[in-house]
């Protein structure tokens, strides 16, 4: 997987946006204003996405590749690291889940409004 397809990726979410906030090379991804993926632009070696607490447990015992979120909440956050062995498919499938956590916990207005959309 390269930047440019994560990138596309995270943006065909609905309402997904993306800003760097913290610095020139870290590049996040929102919906609604909260974030769901935290890349670095340079690096990018590794993204932070949010997780169910019991999921992000199960899949760090399972997967070397998944540690708990690196400066993040270590509950609710895992660090992905991209070419050690995780399919692209599961990598995406995990920034889907980082995704809808994200945005079921957004105030229903916001949700319904990036629903009509």
């Amino acid at each position: 997987m390269d930047i440019g397809f994560f990138r596309e990726y995270c943006l065909s979410k609905a309402a997904a946006s993306e800003e760097t906030p913290f610095d020139i090379n870290t590049l996040c991804f929102k919906v609604g204003g909260k974030i769901f993926a935290i890349i670095d632009i340079e690096l990018f070696e590794s993204v932070n996405l949010k997780c169910d607490p019991e999921y992000a447990i199960e899949l760090r015992e399972l997967n070397p590749a998944i540690i708990p979120g690196f400066h993040m909440n270590k509950k609710h956050w895992n660090t992905i690291f991209f070419n050690k062995g995780l399919s692209d498919k599961f990598i995406l499938e995990l920034v889907d889940h980082s995704y809808n956590l994200v945005f079921q916990s957004l105030p229903k207005r916001i949700k319904d409004s990036i629903l009509l959309t």
